[in-house]
Parts: structure tokens; C-alpha cells; sequence
């Protein structure tokens, strides 16, 4: 057996692939209409009201159970066109104790989101602002051999 794909239940499968690939920049792979495989292989499923799953499961539960979440390096520029969207955050743009800056908001069917800068880009960062390597490595757990070889020369 192998891991195939993440799969989001959407009440909208039109403003679901809108808001994944007009807001995060994926593209479609394969679209069956209802059901839809992203680039990143996530993938989007407007089930019908008589489906097994809707009658199995509980329907109308809103919580946020899990996150998807994803890594950038214009952590900025995305969180700039989320907000001139109007898109629900959590928060905005803040930095983790680890040192990494994060976002969190809500995709059309409130599935909470995070984008979180790349190991490389959060690491430069915080070399950049004086931390050393011993430094970083003990704020942000990461073993000091790699915090080493994340650092641009």
C-alpha cells in the first residue's frame, strides 16, 4: 500500500478551484467535474447529498480537525493577495517561536491553511538578523550540521 493524495470535502467545487489555484497558484491536473487532482495532488470533492460519506459522516461539523499546509519563499506576496481578496485569516503574517513567519487562513469551506516560509528561507533570515548558526539551531531545534548548510554564502 502507498499514500496516494489528500482529499478536501468542498460544499463548491467551482469556488474551490478557484480559490486553490487563483490564490496558491496550483493547477489542475485532472478535472472530473465534482472531483478535481490538483498539481500538488491535493485533491478537491464535491460529493452528492446521497453519497455514503455524506450519509455516514456527521455533516455541518465546521471544525477544524487538521490544516493543510504548504511552504514559500514570497510568504509577503501571497499574504498581500489573500488580503485584497478578502480572504478569512486566523492570523496574519507572524513569526513561530521556532523563527519561521507563518500565515493561517481559511479556504471557502472554513478548511484552515497555513503557508510558512521554507526551512532555507526562515534559517537565512535569521542569520541575516545576527542570530549564528549555534544560535539559530538552538531556537529553532533544527540539528546544527543543517542549519550550516542552509546558510547562503
Amino acid at each position: 500500500m502507498v499514500f496516494h493524495s489528500t482529499v478536501l470535502f468542498v460544499k463548491d467545487i467551482e469556488s474551490s478551484k478557484e480559490f486553490y489555484t487563483r490564490f496558491l497558484n496550483f493547477s489542475i491536473t485532472y478535472d472530473f467535474g465534482k472531483n478535481v487532482i490538483l498539481s500538488n495532488g491535493l485533491s478537491l470533492w464535491q460529493i452528492e447529498p446521497d453519497h455514503i460519506i455524506n450519509n455516514k459522516l456527521e455533516t455541518g461539523n465546521e471544525s477544524n480537525r487538521f490544516e493543510l499546509y504548504f511552504e514559500t519563499g514570497n510568504l509577503e506576496t501571497i499574504s498581500d493577495s489573500l488580503k485584497s481578496a478578502g480572504i478569512q485569516f486566523l492570523h496574519t503574517i507572524h513569526e513561530e517561536s521556532w523563527g519561521q513567519r507563518t500565515i493561517r487562513f481559511f479556504d471557502p469551506d472554513n478548511h484552515l491553511v497555513e503557508i510558512g516560509e521554507s526551512m532555507d528561507i526562515f534559517v537565512n533570515n535569521m542569520h541575516k538578523n545576527g542570530l549564528t548558526p549555534m544560535e539559530i539551531s538552538r531556537k529553532s531545534g533544527i540539528p546544527l550540521e543543517k542549519v550550516v548548510g542552509l546558510i547562503w554564502k
